[in-house]
């Protein structure tokens, strides 16, 4: 079920929130696990028990972890939960890609599996290693309750999609947390902002790179346009989905990180993944990175340790060699920028953007192709590879419908609107005007993205294969 469809924003989500209001505390977080077990099973009941086997396990372990804290035991016992969570994403995630890759330096005809992939394994299974480990590290307390820590989670507006929630960060507001009324307005405009990134930027952009793709037309700008396209469709689609996450979150009680700010905006590319997909850069930093030791053990072991994060973040989003060369490929940008880049474009006023606008819009190309020989052909031609023409009428034809569309979400995808409205606020006459507007804008927002969602059948997720 997506957060952007009309089962989810019509039945399911206005029955969860009457039920979970009317029950009294202690009810609550049973009532969010049940709702959230509902919303998983809806697209695929039968991996619910993967994820219920899942928060089992870690459930069990976090409870001999604790039991066994300062033994020797402790540590086989995170061992054993590390091993039975990563072992079941690799089953389910990576066996067919180890098994092409077999065959074809082996030359046997091991069958494949064939497996579908459980929707937010990724993601489950990253938060339940964090509960592990941070057990073990003494960071927070085993959870007695099983059904708090099976909220945490299977909590149906990050299950999917993140972000990354680790336990430490919500486990007070699992025990007691206020529901106030500010919190829900805010949730409320979040969520609807969200919705609106999804259905009128995501999806609009998602059907220019449809319509680029099934072109004939092989030119240097359809080229551009497909790539430019597709980060701007990325960015919206999954920055959407976290506004939508955070927002339920806040409806419900929570305080979810943030996950995005602004990451076009960046000057470098180290800065870039600070600002993009928050949560899991700060857990793989936390939970790999400085376990492996950081930049404690010199600059060789450093670089290394960029490596080895960067290939793990590769194959986190995907088990295909185009994600091991994207992780690669960010490995060797920031290891330059390590090196000596950084200070150089500290220096630089536009050309450091237009750098990292180039080499993630380079790296998205990579990310969205179905193999290396397609991202190198996709490469190729934006820069006239193999003497393709500069432009032609299809593509003058798709710049001009599709500039709007693209200038929009540019825009969007700044601070720039943000901060007109915080300038308007701090002015009496713009706090006024803005008390009448919002509601009325966020009416016909979620008005607008009803009518999009009845109306049409194009309403893809790109954080699904993930």
């Amino acid at each position: 079920m997506l957060f952007s469809s009309v089962p989810f924003l019509f039945y399911f989500l206005p029955c969860v929130l009457l039920v979970y209001f009317l029950v009294p505390g202690t009810l609550k977080n049973g009532v969010l696990l049940l709702a959230s077990l509902l919303f998983y099973g809806w697209g695929e009941p039968r991996y619910l028990l993967v994820m219920l086997a899942a928060i089992a396990q870690g459930y069990v372990f976090g409870l001999l972890i604790e039991k066994s804290r300062g033994k020797r035991r402790a540590g086989l016992y995170l061992a054993l939960s590390v091993l039975l969570s990563l072992g079941t994403l690799v089953y389910f995630k990576y066996a067919d890609f180890m098994i092409r890759n077999l065959n074809a330096l082996t030359g046997l005809s091991v069958p494949l599996l064939s497996l579908a992939l459980p929707v937010g394994i990724s993601f489950y299974t990253f938060q339940i290693l964090s509960y592990t480990v941070d057990v073990y590290r003494g960071t927070v307390p085993a959870q007695r309750n099983l059904i708090d820590l099976a909220a945490y989670i299977a909590m149906f507006p990050q299950l999917i999609a993140g972000p990354i929630v680790r336990y430490s960060d919500i486990a007070p507001e699992l025990r007691s947390r206020t529901h106030m009324l500010s919190d829900a307005a805010a949730g409320t405009r979040r969520f609807v902002l969200g919705l609106a990134k999804k259905i009128l930027f995501a999806n609009l952009l998602g059907e220019l790179v449809s319509g680029f793709r099934a072109s004939q037309e092989q030119t240097v700008l359809y080229a551009w346009l497909g790539a430019a396209a597709f980060t701007l469709q990325i960015y919206y689609d999954f920055s959407g989905y976290s506004d939508m996450a955070i927002g339920l979150g806040l409806i419900l009680g929570f305080h979810f990180p943030e996950n995005f700010r602004y990451p076009y905006c960046a000057g470098s590319i180290t800065e870039f993944w600070r600002r993009w997909h928050i949560s899991l850069g700060s857990w793989f930093r936390d939970y790999l990175y400085i376990p492996l030791g950081g930049n404690r053990k010199g600059k060789g072991r450093q670089l290394l340790n960029i490596l080895l994060v960067w290939l793990a973040t590769g194959l986190w989003h995907g088990a295909d060699w185009t994600f091991v060369l994207w992780g690669l490929l960010y490995a060797a940008l920031l290891t330059v920028e390590k090196l000596f880049l950084l200070r150089g474009l500290k220096k630089l006023r536009v050309l450091n953007h237009i750098y990292v606008l180039l080499f993630v819009t380079l790296g998205f190309v990579l990310f969205d192709a179905d193999s290396i020989r397609d991202a190198a052909t996709s490469v190729c031609a934006m820069f006239g590879g193999g003497g393709l023409p500069l432009v032609g009428q299809e593509s003058l034809y798709a710049l001009r419908s599709g500039a709007v569309l693209l200038l929009s979400a540019a825009v969007g995808a700044t601070p720039l609107l943000r901060r007109l409205i915080t300038a308007a606020q701090q002015k009496t006459a713009g706090r006024a005007v803005l008390a009448v507007l919002e509601p009325v804008g966020l009416c016909l927002l979620l008005a607008v993205c009803t009518a999009f969602l009845v109306d049409g059948s194009f309403n893809p997720f790109l954080y699904f294969r993930f």
